[in-house]
């Protein structure tokens, strides 16, 4: 047993990079989930810097000096977050309101179409069931109700952080962005020379990692952007609150488009009931689900690995479990990275024992 583990080992971490690019990995995993609600600024300034490093790239190929492209890029980046601060984030803010003030009169209507249900079908739903699940569905708004007024109570200890967060943030871009070659400099001095393997996987990474996450930011705007077009168009009520969730449901492949559905039929089943304008809200949902998956998302991520749905249906419950919203958005990106460190590992790995085979038969040869 000692024996088989013994020779386990040595196929598999035989080489010392091996050993160096799982310590990195196991390190920052740990970083990140020790400390990461701690530096959550530092996080955030960290992946935005990464985003807009492309936009300084493109302008430093047109010949823009670092510093001047840089200064572009932060003025550019400013400028969407105090447009988002100023127009988007009163609307959205305006449309919750107005779906709360609402919300009791959507319950009602709903509670009158439940009690019908037992007179219409009989044979599949009693009066009985129906009762106890409007009770259930009393008591859970009950505690949803609750929960907004805890957090309510919490806003200002919210809003404070905000405010750090939105000076703090900007900064730490701007210094991310300014000083990257310092940085990487400052950093690769405490990394050990002999590194080429984890070099090679980073730059690999690098590249699908960057091409994915610039790629979901576009493909979130342009869903978000039509979907609110047209719903508006067809005049849908909470339009934009409605665009932005579905512009989000695109961080969770499969299963956010589907879960979407029921608000949006929701939403048009209150609003006109089962009619032309709520089938003309389903086809316009789906047709845009279509484009996104047939279309958009082919165009947006051509380079990217492609990845079988379980093992990116496992990485969403795997990362979103651990980090939340993030682990939502980068579950993808982690798995790319996981996906690629195996395949590097089990090459390193199949090079070792060819070069085992080829030592044994040379002593083979020389033995006759």
């Amino acid at each position: 047993m000692i024996n088989m583990l013994r020779d386990w080992f040595r196929i598999h971490f035989s080489d010392p990079q091996i050993i160096i690019l799982w310590f990195f990995l196991i390190s920052g995993f740990l970083i990140i989930y020790i400390f990461g609600e701690m530096l959550t600024p530092v996080f955030a300034g960290l992946i935005v810097a990464y985003l807009l490093e492309g936009i300084v790239g493109m302008l430093e190929k047109i010949k823009i000096p670092r510093f001047i492209s840089v200064l572009l890029t932060f003025i550019f980046f400013m400028i969407c977050m105090v447009m988002l601060i100023i127009w988007l984030l009163p609307l959205l803010s305006q449309q919750i309101g107005q779906l709360i003030q609402d919300l009791p009169a959507m319950i009602t209507s709903a509670q009158i179409l439940l009690l019908q249900l037992p007179q219409r079908y009989p044979e599949f739903i009693s009066d009985i069931q129906i009762r106890e699940f409007i009770v259930f569905l009393k008591s859970e708004l009950t505690q949803m109700g609750q929960s907004a007024l805890i957090f309510s109570l919490a806003s200002v200890k919210n809003l404070i952080t905000l405010i750090v967060y939105l000076l703090i943030v900007p900064f730490l871009i701007l210094f991310f962005l300014k000083d990257k070659v310092l940085i990487l400099q400052w950093i690769s001095g405490f990394l050990p020379e002999n590194r080429d393997l984890s070099t090679e996987v980073w730059r690999e990474v690098n590249r699908q990692i960057a091409n994915y996450i610039r790629g979901k930011i576009w493909e979130i705007i342009i869903v978000w952007s039509v979907t609110f077009v047209t719903f508006s168009l067809l005049g849908l009520n909470y339009a934009m609150l409605l665009g932005f969730f579905t512009g989000l449901s695109v961080l969770i492949p499969y299963i956010g488009a589907s879960v979407m559905y029921l608000p949006v039929g929701l939403i048009a089943f209150f609003q006109w009931g089962i009619g032309p304008q709520f089938m003309y809200i389903i086809i316009a949902y789906s047709a845009i689900q279509m484009v996104d998956g047939n279309i958009l998302v082919p165009l947006l991520f051509s380079e990217i690995v492609n990845l079988h749905p379980v093992a990116i249906i496992v990485a969403v419950l795997i990362f979103g479990g651990l980090w939340g919203i993030l682990g939502l958005f980068f579950a993808i990106p982690l798995a790319t990275l996981f996906h690629v460190v195996l395949k590097v590992w089990f090459s390193k790995r199949q090079t070792y024992i060819e070069e085992s085979l080829q030592t044994v038969d040379a002593n083979k040869i020389q033995n006759q």
